[in-house]
C-alpha cells in the first residue's frame, strides 16, 4: 500500500481525458462534460486524434502532444488500447489514471497491473464510474448527476450502485467529501482508501459497497484504524451462495462465507448493513449524526398509538432497548396530556393534539435527563399541517445548546401530507424516515455501530491457562504425523496434540478388525461407543458409523461387521482405517457443544461454535477470527446465543462460560501456533461440572507453505517471539515484551506513577491522566502497524510497568515515529537504551527506512541516548523542540 500515492491521486491540479469525444453516447464525451460543469479550476486536456476540440476545449492528438504532464488521466478508450496508454502515461510522467473500460479478462487484468507497476502508474478501476471530489469541483466520471460537497465518503466496487447512490443523495441533499468508484480493484484497493479517508479531516463517516476483498489482513488493519476515529459502514454482497458466485464473476477473487465477513466487520469495529435500503438509511443517519451514541435506550413520542406500538415491536425484535422515564418526567407529561395519569414510554399524546400540546410534551422530553435518544412519530392530522409540527421540532431543538440535545430522529407518516415536514427536517439536519420501522432500523444502525466500537475498547481478562500450553510438544507430534504421511487424525491421534493445549479427550482405543473391537471393548468395560475411522466420510453418524451404548462383546463385533457392510454398499471407495472404542461417558445433565476450525479463502483459519450435532455449517454456528482473548471469546459465546445456535438448556447445571472462554482461547492459541492444522472438529464436547471433555475429534494436517503476498492469519497475533528477559543496571531481571490488551490496568497504574516532569517531557505539556478509551487504544494495538514495548517486573505478586517505547509506522511502512517514557524512580537502570533498541530492531524487521522522534531541549538524557544510537539531532527553533532522525539500512 502507499498513502503517498493516494494523496497524489486524490489531489489533482490538472486532468487529461484520453479518448475524449464529441459523440454524446461515448464515455469520453460524458467525462469531459462533467469535468467542465463541475467547477474544476485546473487545466482539462482532452486527448483524441479525431477532433480538434471537445466541448469547445482544444484537443491534443496524442498523449505525447500534451503541453504539460497531467496529475490525473481518465482513460475512456476500449480495453485493447490500455496497455499502450499506460506505457505512454508512465513515460510522460503521469502517475495516476482512472480506467473506465470493462470486460477485461483475468489475463488482461494481470498484464495491465504488471504494466502499471512497471511504469509507476497508479490505477483506479477498471470497470468503474470514476472519481468525484466535490470540494475541488472534480467530477472525473461518467455519472448522470453531480455530488455536492459534504462530510460523507462513499467507496464502491459497483458502478451501478454509485450511480444509484448519487441520484438518491441529490434528492436527499446529502453531500460527499469523496465519491470513489473502484470497479475491479486492479491496483488501488479498499485498505489504501480507508487509510486516506481515516486521516482526512473533511470526512466524518465512510460508506463502503463491497463485492470482494483480496487482502483481508490489510483491510482489517486499515478499517480498524479508520473506525477508531469515525464511523465506517459497509454493505457486502454475496450473502447467499448464488450471490457469492455472482460477486466472484463480477469482480474476480475467491469468496468466503458471509458469516466470516460478519465476524470481520465486527472485529474491525465497523457497521454492516444488508441492503441498499439500509445503506440509504444509514447514510442519512450518519450524514446528520456521525458521533457515537451515549446510550442505547430510545424514547418514543407519538400522536398515534398504533405507530408507537409498531416502533416498539421493531425496537425489541432488533435487540434494542426502551428508556425508562423518571417519575418527574412522567408527572410533567401527565399535566400536558389530557385524561392521562399513566404517561409511559412510548409517550402517546393522541391524534387530536394541537401543535401547542405537541410542543409542551416535546420540551419536557428534550429536557429530561434520562432521554438521550428520541424518536418523534407524527401521523397526518386535520388539526394542523404536518409542517407545523416539524417547525415545532426545529424551534424546540434550536433552544438547546447542541451539546445538550438528545439525538433526535423523526418519522412523518404518509406521503403528500408529510412531504413538506420531511423537507423541513432534512433542511435542519434532523434525520427523517417514512415509517416507524425505518426510523427504528436507522437508530439500530447507530446502536450496532456503538456495540462494535465497544469491542475495540473493552479490556479483556487475563487468561491464566497460558502456562498449561506446551507448544513445542504439539509441534513435534504434528511433525511426526506428517513425516509418516498421516494427514487425517481421529480422536486417539488428535488427543496427543490437543492435550498439549489442556484440551481433554475421552480415553479412546483403536481396533482394526471387528474381532479386535470386541477384545478392546472387554478391556474398556461396558457400555461402550463404537465409531468408524475414515477420512473419506466427514459425518460418520449420518451413515451409521457411530453406535452408542453397546453392552456386550458379541454386540460390539456384530455392530462392527454391520458397519463395514453398510459402508461398502454406500461408500464402496471409502478408506477405512478401523474403529475407535470409548467407554460411554455419563451424559445426563451435560451440555453438548461443538467447536470447529475451518480454513477459508482469503481469511485463513476461522473458529466456529455451536451445539453438538451433524453437519456444522456456518448457518449453524457463530464465527470468530483468531486470535481470541477472553473478551473476544465472550463475544463469540454471546453471538452463538443471539443466533440461536447455542441454547440455554433446562439442565441441572449451565455451561460454565468463563471456562468455555478459556477453552476457546486455548483452541485459538492452537490455531495460531500450529499452521499445519488445516481443520479441526471437536464434536461432541461434554460440558459438565465446569469441565469440558471431547468425545470425538477429527483433525486434518497439511504442511504449511508460506506465501510472500498473503499472511496465514487475518489478524496478526501477539508476537510472543519478541518476549525476552533483560538484566537492568542494578542486576535485577525484568521482562521486555510487546504490550497486550490485558495490560490496561497495569498501564493505568504506570500512567498514574509518572511525575509531572515525566509527563511534560513525554507530552510537551500538562495532560490529564488517560481515561479508559485512551488506555484501550494504547494497549489494544494492531501489531502490523504499531508496536509498544514495555519492561515489567513482578513486585508483590503483581506485574509493574517500568517504562514503555512506542513506534507507529505509516501505511507505506517507510517512516516510523517513536516515543519513550520511563518512570522517574527507574531512570538510570538502562531502560531507555533497552526500550529504544527494541523499537529500532522492530522497525528494521518491518522494513522501515527512517525513525523519527521529537523531544524538548531540556530532555538531555533522551537527546544524548539518541545521539549514541546514531540519530541525527537537529533543533526546530520555531517549535522549540529537538528533532531526532535515524536512517535505517
Amino acid at each position: 500500500m502507499s498513502l503517498k500515492r493516494i494523496n497524489q491521486f486524490f489531489n489533482p491540479s490538472s486532468v487529461a481525458v484520453i479518448g475524449a469525444s464529441n459523440t454524446a453516447t461515448r464515455a469520453g464525451n460524458v467525462v469531459m462534460r462533467n469535468l467542465l460543469q463541475g467547477g474544476f479550476k485546473g487545466p482539462i486536456m482532452p486527448v483524441t486524434p479525431n477532433h480538434t476540440a471537445v466541448h469547445g476545449v482544444l484537443a491534443y492528438p496524442s498523449i505525447e502532444a500534451l503541453p504539460k504532464v497531467p496529475d490525473l488521466a481518465v482513460i475512456c478508450t476500449n480495453k485493447n488500447t490500455l496497455m499502450k496508454i499506460i506505457e505512454q502515461l508512465g513515460t510522460l510522467g503521469c502517475h495516476s489514471a482512472i480506467i473506465i473500460a470493462d470486460g477485461l479478462t483475468t489475463v488482461q487484468k494481470k498484464a495491465l497491473k504488471e504494466s502499471a507497476a512497471k511504469h509507476k502508474v497508479t490505477l483506479l478501476g477498471s470497470n468503474c464510474l470514476g472519481l468525484l471530489i466535490p470540494h475541488i469541483g472534480l467530477n472525473a466520471s461518467f455519472s448522470h448527476t453531480v455530488a455536492t460537497p459534504g462530510k460523507l465518503a462513499f467507496v464502491s466496487q459497483s458502478a451501478a450502485v454509485c450511480a444509484t447512490i448519487l441520484d438518491w443523495a441529490k434528492n436527499k441533499e446529502i453531500g460527499f467529501s469523496y465519491f470513489v468508484s473502484m470497479g475491479d480493484c486492479l491496483d488501488i484497493e479498499f485498505d489504501e482508501i480507508l487509510d486516506f479517508l481515516g486521516r482526512d479531516a473533511k470526512t466524518k463517516a465512510i460508506l463502503l459497497y463491497i463485492d470482494n476483498i483480496d487482502d483481508i489482513r490489510s483491510f482489517i488493519s486499515a478499517a480498524r484504524a479508520a473506525a477508531f476515529s469515525k464511523p465506517v459502514i459497509a454493505i457486502k454482497t454475496g450473502r447467499t451462495s448464488a450471490g457469492a458466485l455472482a460477486a466472484e464473476i463480477h469482480t474476480g477473487g475467491k469468496q468466503s462465507s458471509d458469516a466470516v465477513y460478519d465476524a470481520m466487520f465486527q472485529r474491525a469495529g465497523m457497521l454492516r448493513v444488508n441492503d441498499l435500503r439500509e445503506l440509504f438509511a444509514a447514510t442519512q443517519t450518519l450524514a446528520m449524526h456521525p458521533k457515537l451514541l451515549q446510550v442505547e435506550q430510545l424514547t418514543i413520542l407519538t400522536n398515534g398509538g398504533g405507530p408507537g406500538v409498531m416502533a416498539v415491536d421493531e425496537l425489541i425484535q432488533s435487540s434494542g432497548k426502551l428508556a425508562q422515564l423518571s417519575d418527574e418526567t412522567r408527572e410533567a407529561l401527565n399535566k400536558v396530556i389530557p385524561h392521562s395519569d399513566t404517561a409511559a414510554n412510548p409517550v402517546d399524546i393522541f391524534g387530536d393534539s394541537a401543535p401547542v400540546r405537541y410542543k409542551h410534551a416535546l420540551e419536557i422530553l428534550l429536557n429530561a435527563k434520562e432521554v438521550k435518544n428520541l424518536l418523534i412519530i407524527h401521523t397526518p392530522s386535520a388539526l394542523a399541517p404536518s409542517e407545523n409540527y416539524a417547525q415545532v421540532i426545529v424551534e424546540a431543538l434550536n433552544k438547546l445548546p447542541k451539546m445538550a440535545r438528545p439525538y433526535v430522529i423523526t418519522n412523518f407518516m404518509g406521503e403528500d401530507a408529510a412531504f413538506a415536514a420531511r423537507r423541513i427536517c432534512a433542511n435542519n439536519a434532523i434525520p427523517t424516515y417514512r415509517t416507524p420501522e425505518g426510523a427504528v432500523g436507522a437508530f439500530m444502525h447507530l446502536v450496532s455501530y456503538r456495540r462494535n466500537q465497544k469491542h475495540l475498547t473493552q479490556t479483556p481478562e487475563s487468561n491464566t491457562d497460558d502456562a498449561t500450553i506446551n507448544k513445542a510438544a504439539a509441534k513435534a507430534t504434528i511433525k511426526e504425523f506428517l513425516n509418516d504421511e498421516q494427514h487425517y487424525l481421529s480422536t486417539h491421534q488428535a488427543s496427543h496434540i490437543l492435550s498439549s493445549y489442556g484440551i481433554d479427550c475421552i480415553q479412546t482405543e483403536v481396533a482394526y478388525t471387528p474381532t479386535e473391537a470386541k477384545e478392546q471393548a472387554i478391556e474398556l468395560g461396558f457400555p461402550v461407543a463404537l465409531k468408524l475411522i475414515s477420512p473419506s466420510i466427514p459425518s460418520k453418524s449420518e451413515v451409521g458409523g457411530v453406535v452408542l451404548n453397546l453392552n456386550d462383546a458379541q454386540e460390539v463385533e456384530q455392530t462392527a461387521f454391520a458397519m463395514l457392510l453398510r459402508i461398502k454398499n454406500t461408500y464402496p471407495d471409502a478408506i477405512i482405517d478401523g474403529f475407535s472404542l470409548q467407554k460411554m461417558a455419563p451424559r445426563a445433565g451435560a451440555n453438548e457443544l461443538r467447536i470447529a476450525i475451518k480454513t477459508e479463502p482469503n481469511f485463513g483459519p476461522v473458529i466456529l461454535l455451536g451445539e453438538a450435532g451433524t453437519g456444522l455449517e456456518y448457518a449453524q454456528a457463530a464465527v470468530a477470527l483468531p486470535p481470541l482473548n477472553m473478551n473476544l471469546a465472550k463475544y463469540l459465546i454471546a453471538a452463538a446465543h443471539d443466533k440461536g445456535v447455542l441454547k440455554e438448556r433446562v439442565l441441572p447445571e449451565k455451561v460454565d462460560k468463563y471456562r468455555l472462554c478459556s477453552l476457546l482461547t486455548r483452541i485459538s492459541q492452537l490455531v495460531v501456533d500450529q499452521p499445519d492444522i488445516t481443520s479441526l472438529e471437536l464434536n461432541p464436547i461434554l460440558a459438565s461440572n465446569g469441565q469440558f471433555l471431547v468425545l470425538d475429534a477429527t483433525m486434518n494436517l497439511n504442511q504449511y507453505q508460506a506465501q510472500a503476498h498473503r499472511k496465514r492469519l487475518s489478524i496478526r497475533p501477539y508476537p510472543i517471539e519478541l518476549v525476552e528477559q533483560v538484566t537492568l543496571k542494578n542486576n535485577t531481571l525484568a521482562t521486555l515484551r510487546p504490550i497486550k490488551p490485558e495490560d490496561e490496568q497495569a498501564h493505568q497504574a504506570f500512567d498514574q506513577s509518572l511525575t509531572k516532569e515525566d509527563r511534560y517531557k513525554r507530552f510537551f505539556g500538562e495532560l490529564p491522566q488517560f481515561n479508559h478509551d485512551q488506555l484501550a487504544k494504547m494497549t489494544q494495538i494492531d501489531y502490523d502497524r504499531e508496536m509498544a514495548f514495555i519492561v515489567t517486573q513482578t513486585q508483590d505478586e503483581q506485574q509493574h510497568t517500568l517504562g514503555v517505547s512506542r513506534v507507529i509506522m505509516d501505511p507505506d511502512n517507510l517512516q516510523a515515529e517513536f516515543a519513550i517514557v520511563v518512570r522517574s524512580d527507574c531512570q538510570g537502570l538502562g531502560l531507555g537504551r533497552i526500550l529504544m533498541n527494541a523499537a529500532i530492531s522492530h522497525c528494521k524487521r518491518q522494513g522501515v527506512k527512517t525513525v523519527e522522534g521529537i523531544t524538548l531541549p531540556e530532555n538531555t538524557g533522551m537527546i544524548e541516548l539518541a545521539r549514541k544510537l546514531g540519530f541525527k539531532i537537529s533543533r526546530d527553533f520555531e517549535e522549540g523542540s529537538i528533532n531526532m532522525l535515524l536512517t535505517l539500512e
